[in-house]
């Protein structure tokens, strides 16, 4: 038994000096004891605790103002309160001050304060954000920030051991440690420009925004979202990798917001029964069924059934994977499209255009969807409506629509836009809404 203790400690010692984090740690009865202390020692002091502060505001369900005190809804209509959550962020540039965290700890702040390690706490402002990856930058002015080095994602392997370092449940600076149990995950996010890490270091409410990291002591993703029907760790939690933030950043800082790549097309997937009925040679990548004009696409030269199968020598499987990896890419941008033709494998150079983004309020549209914010963007999937935000307690909140919803047809007419959304809305009473939300879709009924 004791031969096994001491072989157990001495491959975990043998795992942290591969990995040149962990110094040698004391030795309890003669024997050494495998540490991570000197790694979190490091990395700890970047990772900084986030509170926000905002107001929220809408209508209660009860009309005497006795019971909305009692259940804490805003006095009368169109009242307000005060609300704060916490989350968590990483320094990345301690010189400058900036401040890596996820977009919705910081979605309608009115104000955000950042606490380090030592208890100190300054006031953060936001420098850019993006709702579709679950990014924001902040700024604070202090000194004597501790940044953490930014790591390679793309060379993250499935059983790397990390950490989680965040604060959970707003109890502070709280350390975590797992594996990373799969890469590439997707279908967790409702707004659809993902690539998560999945781990099962222990990520809870608070956590948003905070550090995973690997055993250099590099982070490697930003926390981002757990799945959980209690709402607590089950060992299934999600983190945007670096190679994602990073891209965010760089255009956040570069053009003072994200500007999304536009190859513009309309596309579907392949599978062996299109393939079979198309005569294709292949049964994987994504199918052009549509070239918007004067588009990069159009351009470049692709054409309509043409089947998209690689982006600058990644593969591609499906549509899903094609729009992922078109809109995470900046506009401006050459992209090396791959694509199959008549059975042969070709190649031509897009410059990639911009996403123009068109945005309406509910009350513009229907007094039904009064209470939320839409926007439509030509992507290179088949188009729609996306729900950006929700008041709590609005017409919009009590009909059951979420932030992150995607509007693909109503009474049974398709929309791509928003100009279509609001042509039928405002010829009908009532609205049935076919409603794309994560992997399901739903119909809900507007009056």
């Amino acid at each position: 038994m004791k031969t096994r203790t001491r072989f157990i400690c001495a491959s975990l010692l043998l795992i942290l000096s591969a990995a040149g984090s962990a110094a040698l740690p004391l030795a309890v009865d003669g024997e050494a004891v495998p540490s991570l202390a000197p790694l979190v020692e490091r990395a700890a002091p970047a990772v900084v605790n986030i509170r926000v502060n905002q107001t929220i505001t809408g209508n209660s369900p009860f009309g005497d103002d006795a019971f909305r005190r009692f259940f804490g809804f805003p006095d009368g209509p169109g009242g307000s309160r005060e609300v704060a959550s916490a989350g968590s962020g990483v320094i990345i540039d301690a010189e400058r001050g900036y401040i890596l965290t996820n977009h919705h700890v910081v979605e309608n702040a009115d104000e955000i304060q950042i606490s380090l390690i030592s208890g100190e706490i300054h006031d953060a402002e936001v420098i850019g954000s993006d709702a579709a990856t679950d990014i924001a930058l902040l700024k604070v002015d202090a000194d004597d920030l501790v940044e953490m080095p930014i790591g390679d994602s793309e060379v993250v392997r499935v059983g790397d051991f990390v950490l989680a370092i965040g604060n959970p449940f707003g109890l502070g600076h709280t350390v975590t440690s797992g594996i990373v149990s799969a890469l590439g995950r997707t279908g967790i996010s409702r707004n659809g420009y993902e690539d998560f890490i999945q781990t099962d270091a222990s990520i809870n409410p608070g956590n948003s925004g905070g550090a995973l990291v690997n055993m250099r002591g590099e982070l490697v993703g930003i926390n981002s979202a757990i799945i959980s029907r209690s709402g607590g760790n089950v060992g299934i939690g999600f983190a945007v990798p670096t190679e994602i933030a990073s891209s965010i950043m760089r255009q956040i800082l570069d053009f003072g917001e994200v500007r999304r790549g536009l190859l513009g097309v309309t596309i579907q997937p392949i599978d062996a029964e299109v393939a079979a009925a198309l005569n294709a040679t292949v049964d994987r990548g994504a199918l052009i069924t549509e070239i918007v004009p004067g588009s990069a696409a159009e351009e470049s030269g692709l054409q309509v059934d043409d089947i998209i199968v690689g982006v600058n020598n990644e593969v591609i499987t499906n549509a899903s994977e094609l729009r992922n990896t078109i809109g995470l890419m900046g506009s401006g941008e050459d992209v090396r499209i791959e694509y199959i033709r008549d059975g042969d494998t070709r190649s031509t150079i897009a410059k990639l255009g911009q996403q123009q983004i068109v945005r309406s309020t509910g009350t513009e549209i229907h007094p039904g969807l009064a209470g939320a914010q839409f926007a439509s963007a030509t992507t290179t999937s088949s188009g729609g409506v996306e729900v950006t935000d929700v008041e709590s307690g609005s017409p919009a909140a009590q009909r059951g629509l979420r932030a992150g919803d995607v509007i693909t047809a109503v009474n049974r007419r398709a929309v791509r836009n928003l100009q279509q959304l609001t042509e039928i809305a405002s010829a009908n009473r009532i609205l049935f809404l076919l409603v794309q939300r994560g992997n399901r879709a739903i119909m809900l009924q507007i009056r």
